[in-house]
């Protein structure tokens, strides 16, 4: 029997083409190079943008970087346990977290495992870190309130259930405590909190997660948090693990409040990521996506549409600027894509005005809407008599003589500014609220000491609670104040003012 050359030849040739191939499709690949929280992969030919993979020792990565002969990879974990040489798989499949009730109640890591020594997230339902916003017919105008529980923001720049309000100011000027009193005044409102902390130190999100548990608050809240000794990839995926968590319950037909605090570290994150992968630096050396990067995040706040189920995400992004710059990139980035922002400003908070809102810049682009009629009715002119008490205040500090008119406008200013003043981790309800602003704007504090308003208004509201419960309870149950309802409650804040007045005449004899 005679072998043919060329027929041997070319079967040889297409066996070799076919293992060839094979080789191609499989999806593994070699670490090139690895270090500071990234590394380069050769030989993940079918990868795509987003993609989890996997390293040796259960360490999970993301694909960042898609490049001509190798892919960006950050690596989601240890990256000291990672060799050049490693193998790496793909998994085809975007990356997850767990959601659902199995998360409410516990601290986790941006990957869903747990940091509260409780055991095991146990979950069977997961959802992608990233996922497309809801488009314009799928949401609906922002017109269900979101009480805070504090004056100042429920009377002038109220927040609504699917509205995006970031909170921005220095360092140490309360940004935190606003927050974490919106989220205890939840308590009993069906409402599910995630409080993301990124890049905040250990020792703080250990405070926070007390404070939350203390107040009963962590029975219906989530703690994602990345501290700042986490890698910069843990930290810059963290607000979206949030976001995802929060997502899964909006599209439930359920009401979410979502904090990220702060997304100024979460902007230093992905600079160092984007750095270290080589990317285009731009303005203060932030790539140019920075902005879709805190767009695409905060726009899966809404109000989902009644097809759609109704729920709602609400999202406080918090900001830290550097001695007050609000124009610094990323404040100003952030600022243009939020419904509104509440300033607070460091004179104010060392001047022991808490919570330090600076009434001219702060401002809700959603405005009445998002108030009950009550509230509305009461607190609308209070921004503006505030903002004419500020002018005012600095007239009067030049030592001019000033007319009585203008005298008694201050004077209910500086009692206005005391009533406002608030206690951490005292929330008020919102009837609470109308009636100590009413009793304020219409002058019942006028002949109080400034020093005494606070423990008057406490004793007004003991007063309401206990002889006018009625009265109350309507405000509660109608969100209105109605003319009936405005002349029973002067009828009501002169017999109290005749009892504190007569309480006082007593205290001084």
């Amino acid at each position: 029997m005679r072998f043919k050359a060329d027929e041997i030849a070319s079967v040889i040739q297409t066996e070799i083409e076919e293992f060839r191939n094979q080789v191609q499709v499989s999806n593994v690949g070699r670490v090139l190079e690895v270090g500071d929280g990234i590394a380069q992969v050769y030989g993940l030919a079918d990868a795509m943008a987003g993609e989890m993979v996997e390293f040796p020792g259960g360490v999970r990565g993301q694909v960042f970087n898609l490049e001509e002969n190798s892919v960006g990879v950050i690596i989601l974990g240890d990256y000291l346990k990672i060799a050049e040489g490693d193998e790496v798989r793909g998994t085809g499949a975007l990356l997850s977290v767990p959601v659902g009730a199995a998360v409410v109640g516990r601290v986790v890591d941006p990957l869903g495992n747990p940091l509260d020594g409780k055991g095991p997230v146990v979950s069977s339902e997961t959802r992608p870190l990233e996922t497309t916003a809801p488009g314009v017919a799928g949401r609906q105008p922002v017109k269900q309130p979101l009480q805070t529980g504090i004056k100042a923001i429920d009377a002038m720049t109220p927040i609504g259930r699917g509205q995006r309000e970031l909170i921005i100011g220095d360092r140490k000027t309360g940004k935190t405590a606003i927050c974490l009193d919106a989220i205890i005044n939840q308590k009993g409102q069906d409402v599910i909190c995630v409080y993301v902390a990124c890049g905040q130190r250990s020792s703080t999100v250990a405070g926070v997660v007390e404070a939350l548990r203390e107040h009963g608050a962590m029975d219906y809240t989530v703690v994602v948090s990345s501290p700042s000794s986490d890698p910069a990839p843990l930290q810059y995926i963290a607000p979206y693990a949030g976001a995802a968590m929060a997502e899964y319950f909006m599209y439930q037909g359920k009401h979410t409040l979502v904090v990220y605090d702060d997304l100024s570290k979460q902007a230093a994150a992905y600079r160092q990521l984007s750095l270290l992968m080589r990317r285009p630096p731009g303005r203060e050396a932030y790539p140019g996506d920075v902005f879709y990067c805190h767009s695409r995040l905060l726009e899966r706040a809404a109000k989902l549409s009644d097809e759609l189920g109704g729920g709602s995400m609400t999202a406080l992004p918090i900001i830290e600027t550097l001695q007050g710059d609000v124009s610094a990139y990323i404040p100003t980035n952030v600022i243009s894509i939020t419904d509104g922002q509440i300033y607070l400003e460091p004179d104010l908070f060392f001047a022991g005005i808490k919570p330090a809102i600076n009434v001219g810049i702060s401002v809700s682009r959603v405005g009445g809407n998002a108030q009950t009629k009550a509230m509305k009715k009461v607190a609308g002119g209070l921004r503006l008599d505030l903002a004419a008490f500020r002018e005012l205040e600095a007239f009067a500090q030049l030592g001019t003589e000033l007319d009585k008119a203008t005298q008694s406008q201050l004077d209910r200013g500086y009692r206005m500014v005391e009533l406002l003043k608030q206690p951490q981790f005292q929330p008020l309800h919102f009837a609470d609220q109308v009636i100590s602003i009413y009793a304020g704007t219409r002058g019942y504090f006028d002949d109080v000491p400034v020093n005494h308003v606070a423990a008057a208004e406490k004793e007004l509201l003991a007063f309401m609670r206990n002889q006018m419960p009625e009265l109350r309870d309507l405000i509660v149950n109608s969100g209105q104040l109605d003319d009936k309802g405005e002349k029973q409650l002067k009828s009501a804040l002169e017999v109290f003012k005749h009892q504190f007045n007569t309480a006082a005449a007593r205290a001084k004899r």
